[in-house]
């Protein structure tokens, strides 16, 4: 089934969800698979995050994001000090297993945050690393060393929400 069209402009829309946007963004180094960066954008779509900072140059598969880049303020950037220039004097916390200083169920996870994820090969520079705050580590129990991007973020900005939740679930 077919959602029918909106009546919108897609500015418009973008306008609207600009009302409902959250306190908190994230950045991502451009992955080796760049349908992983198109999928992340979908998730983040789900979670209105305020913005998505992409660090690097290489391009990423529209298709995988359905869409969603669209109503998305998607910030490029092509080296790590642009991105360190653009979000100076946020909070940015790492996620990155080998190098946690937390978990994802203790991490504090201030307004106006910057969560940063790695590429799938390479996870998160060191020099970048240095500059977080904090780094979390998702619990795992299997033999598998790290589960992949695009789950990553949606488990992240999901307790995130889960936190937030006005109803208290």
């Amino acid at each position: 089934m077919k959602i029918p069209d909106f009546g919108y402009s897609t500015e418009e829309i973008r306008a609207e969800l600009e009302k409902l946007r959250h306190p908190l963004s994230i950045a991502v180094i451009r992955a080796k698979n760049p349908f992983n960066v198109g999928a992340i954008i979908r998730v983040a779509h789900s979670f209105l995050v305020r913005e998505i900072f992409l660090i690097g140059v290489e391009p990423y598969y529209e298709k995988a994001s359905m869409g969603m880049q669209k109503y998305e303020k998607i910030v490029d950037c092509e080296t790590e000090e642009v991105f360190l220039e653009r979000v100076a004097g946020r909070p940015l916390i790492g996620v990155e297993r080998d190098a946690a200083t937390a978990t994802l169920w203790d991490v504090p996870m201030p307004d106006n945050l910057v969560f940063v994820f790695g590429s799938e090969n390479d996870g998160i520079p060191e020099s970048l690393l240095a500059k977080c705050d904090s780094v979390l580590a998702i619990p795992m129990y299997g033999i598998n060393h790290s589960f992949p991007v695009t789950v990553t973020t949606g488990m992240v900005l999901c307790e995130w929400a889960r936190r937030r939740d006005p109803l208290g679930r």
